[in-house]
């Protein structure tokens, strides 16, 4: 299986295999039925596309109730440091964070199941960010961390005074203040 466990349940990397040759390359990114055998069961409905450049922080956001959101996350081009934080109330990993560096040379991609907030920053002079989701994006029903809660201790790579952020990131909860998943 092409599918690595982390220490968060149900949150896994994704490590497709990759054939070479001198023509370039090829590789399988999504197929349900190798999902499906890993238990990852619910179908994708929506794909999202970003394009950013170096230091931009986008993070970290989640959505809660009916609208929550699994996503399979990629970078296309560049790399970029994945993050995700546990908000699930009754998992033993609550407010811990993971983070994985995804890039178009080593073409991880990370399965983020419902109950984490998501972020990332851009390490490369630019990056196309792709992303599966399963389900529909609902303004009202969004929730965000503050990228650099001290509760959270992310070490985002970059100097995160100089970091490129939106307003609504700036001014997102700390942990425990956050809007509660369920």
């Amino acid at each position: 299986m092409p599918f690595i466990k982390t220490d968060f349940p149900d949150l896994v990397i994704f490590e497709p295999r990759i054939f070479e040759d001198d023509r370039g390359y090829f590789y399988e990114s999504f197929n349900a039925n190798t999902f499906v055998e890993a238990g990852i069961t619910r179908p994708f409905v929506q794909d999202n596309q970003a394009l950013s450049s170096y230091g931009v922080l986008r993070g970290l956001h989640y959505q809660v109730g009916d609208f929550a959101q699994a996503k399979l996350v990629r970078v296309i081009q560049g790399e970029v440091l994945d993050v995700v934080v546990d908000i699930r109330p009754d998992s033993p990993m609550y407010g811990k964070s993971f983070g994985v560096v995804l890039s178009e040379e080593n073409k991880k991609q990370m399965y983020v199941p419902r109950g984490f907030a998501h972020g990332y920053v851009v390490l490369s002079e630019t990056a196309i960010f792709f992303y599966k989701c399963d389900n529909f994006y609902s303004k009202e029903s969004e929730g965000g961390l503050l990228f650099n809660d001290p509760k959270l201790g992310i070490d985002w790579k970059i100097d995160v005074e100089k970091a490129i952020l939106s307003e609504k990131d700036v001014i997102q909860p700390l942990l425990g203040e956050h809007r509660e998943f369920f």
